[in-house]
This record gives structure tokens, C-alpha cells and sequence, in this order.
């Protein structure tokens, strides 16, 4: 019989770090075993059997420039914005949602969880009940609320994206800290090769028009550049009305008239929700003094989600959808756009301990069967 060689620091490192862990097994324990496929069998059902440590823990920066350390897969967490809701649903992580704001409506299923407040006025004494071993904050939970948290030793990740790019990224980052870096992985490629396929189509289109979003009508309340809308109406083919503005800012009713948008696209409901009818709507559509917009006479007035088209979270790639269409109609057939969705989470570094099996059964077959 040859005599098997296994080196604990060489070879079992190369063989067992895999996705930023280290699985480690008592290599006096192999020697020892007979060399024949029905033990290497039962070795890897022991294996499976057993608790497999991860070596080190996952560090990332956060949008606000914090080094989070998460040191095991937390499995309370509380999400602190609508975004970041849509988010952990997204990769999976229902299951472990314990928290949520009451602006959290999707998916319907959120209705379930317990709530800790508004997106600005968090409960702080509410959250900390919930014993969380995470916190998904976001901007507008004020930088006082979230020192606050961290100061109470809770752990803290705060999102603040600043574009698409920046949304896809903190996909990542939730994929990263909570174990669910392939649906994290899967998401962001499905949501990325979408707008690559709406930026392919519309660069097709003849012309660019005129777009202006708004967000409210009393007083007219615009999207300007460094914004979502802006982003999602320049993918789409078009140009923001109102890019001198920075971010979101006020025009009067002279200035909308002067800039005669070619589209107008509105949020739905009330502006911030679809609680009641859709009040922007019926105001352009209305009023007799904006009658004579390119837009009204053309009835090229649309309604959008507010909820899509305002948050960071995987459905901005639906509402670049629906913008795109809006924009260009004459470049899309009539077809709704496809969902996000994510596959079901196998848990945390499942992907990695199956690659790590594997790796033992390929080793042992090839000490044992020279």
C-alpha cells in the first residue's frame, strides 16, 4: 500500500479555502481510515454531518465609508428603508428579516414583519427589543440615529447608492455580509444585462426628447441631474428637461411652460405613495394654463410607480424598463417587463462547503488510487 502524504498548512489550504473560508479536518484521522471508496464515502457523510468553522471574518465598506467586520452570518436582521427591504427579499433573506420601517410595502409578504417606526423617525428602544445582529440602515435615517445604533453595539451597514451602479453594488454588499453571494451575484447580472438591453435598443432611436420627471406638483417639484430619474431617462434615450438642476429642486409654472417638456413623467399616487388618486397627473392634465404642453396636447403625460421609480433597490431596472417604453414606444412591443427575481438562498457558505467535499473526495481518490 502507498503511503498517503497529506501536509496540514500546504495542501489542506489549497485544497479547503474557498469562498474566504477554511474548512479544516484531522489528517491523523485519514491515515487511519482503510483505503477503499466505501470509506471515503462515509468520510464525506461524516463531513456533512459535522459543524464546519469559518476562518475569518467578512469585512466591507459601507456607502458612508465604515468598515463593517461581520464575524458569523447574522440571522436577525432589521431593515431601516424600503430599498433595503426590497433588497434582502430579493436574495432571499426573508426568513431572517425580523424588523422593517412602516414605508416597507414590498413585497406584500413584509406586511407580516414587525415594524420599528418611519424611515426618519426610527424607535430606537423598538429595534434594539428586536435583538438584531444586523442593521441595513440607509441615509435618511439621519446620521445621528445610526451613530446612535452603533453606539448601543449594534452592527451597522448604511446604504446611501448614488446611482445604479452604486445600487448594484450594495447588492453586493448585503450578498457578501449575509452569505448570499451567488443570488447576489445572479441579481446583479440579471439586473445589469437588462439595462444593457434597454441602453442597445434605445440607441437605435432616431431622435432624443425632452423629459422632465416630477416628483410633486404644489409647487412643481422637479428631478434634476445626480438623481435615479435622471439616470433612468438618459439610459432610456431621452434628456432630462431640467439637468442645471442638481438633485431635486422647485421650477415655477413659467419655467415648466418655457422648457415644454416633449414627456412628462409623473409619480403616482400622492407623489411619495399610491395612497389616493394621482394627484400629478390630474394636475397637468387640468390645468388650463399648462394645456398647451407638447406633452398634454400629445398626451404623452405618464404614470410611473412612484415606489420603482424613486427607490434603490432591484425594481429601478422595471421602471427603466417602463421609462424606456415611454420614452421610445415605438421601439418595444407591448409587453410587460420581466420581474426581478433571485434564486433560492442555499444559506450561508453552502456553495463553498460542497466545493470543499468535493475537493476531499478528489484528494483522498487520488491518494488512495494511484
Amino acid at each position: 500500500m502507498q503511503e498517503m502524504l497529506l501536509h496540514p498548512i500546504d495542501e489542506f489550504q489549497q485544497v479547503f479555502e474557498c469562498s474566504q473560508h477554511k474548512y479544516y479536518i484531522n489528517t491523523k484521522f485519514l491515515e487511519l481510515m482503510a483505503m477503499n471508496r466505501l470509506h471515503i464515502s462515509l468520510l464525506c457523510i461524516v463531513l456533512l454531518m459535522l459543524p464546519i468553522s469559518a476562518a475569518g471574518a467578512v469585512t466591507v465598506t459601507d456607502d458612508f465609508g465604515c468598515k463593517v467586520e461581520i464575524t458569523e452570518p447574522p440571522q436577525r436582521i432589521i431593515s431601516l428603508a424600503p430599498s433595503n427591504t426590497e433588497i434582502l427579499y430579493a436574495l432571499g433573506l426573508e426568513n431572517r428579516v425580523v424588523g422593517i420601517t412602516d414605508y416597507c410595502n414590498y413585497p406584500p409578504e413584509v406586511a407580516e414583519k414587525e415594524t420599528v417606526g418611519g424611515y426618519s423617525s426610527v424607535d430606537v428602544e423598538k429595534v434594539v427589543s428586536l435583538h438584531p445582529d444586523l442593521v441595513v440602515a440607509a441615509d435618511g435615517n439621519t446620521e445621528e440615529v445610526i451613530d446612535h445604533l452603533k453606539g448601543l453595539g449594534l452592527t451597522v451597514i448604511a446604504l446611501n447608492p448614488p446611482d445604479i451602479k452604486g445600487i448594484l453594488h450594495d447588492i453586493e454588499i448585503l450578498g457578501q455580509v449575509t452569505g448570499t453571494e451567488a443570488e447576489a451575484e445572479a441579481l446583479v447580472a440579471d439586473m445589469r444585462a437588462r439595462m444593457e438591453a434597454v441602453q442597445a435598443k434605445t440607441e437605435a432611436a432616431s431622435m432624443s426628447l425632452s423629459v422632465a420627471h416630477v416628483v410633486w406638483h404644489d409647487p412643481i417639484y422637479v428631478s434634476g441631474a445626480k438623481t435615479f430619474q435622471d439616470e433612468q431617462i438618459t439610459l432610456a434615450g431621452g434628456i432630462n428637461a431640467f439637468s442645471e438642476i442638481e438633485e431635486w429642486g422647485t421650477v415655477t409654472l413659467e419655467q415648466f411652460i418655457t422648457a415644454n417638456p416633449d414627456i412628462i413623467i409623473v409619480n403616482s399616487g400622492s407623489g411619495m405613495g399610491d395612497s389616493g388618486e394621482n394627484a400629478i397627473y390630474n394636475f397637468f392634465m387640468q390645468e388650463e394654463r399648462l394645456k398647451n404642453l407638447d406633452a398634454v396636447k400629445h398626451r404623452r403625460v405618464y404614470i410611473v410607480d412612484s415606489d420603482i421609480i424613486d427607490r434603490g433597490g432591484p425594481r429601478i431596472i422595471d421602471s427603466l424598463e417602463i421609462v424606456a417604453r415611454d420614452i421610445h414606444p415605438e421601439l418595444y412591443a407591448d409587453s410587460a417587463p420581466a420581474p426581478v427575481s433571485a434564486p433560492e438562498s442555499p444559506g450561508f457558505g453552502l456553495i463553498g462547503t460542497i466545493g470543499a467535499l468535493a475537493a476531499v473526495a478528489a484528494l483522498i481518490s487520488r491518494q488512495w488510487n494511484p
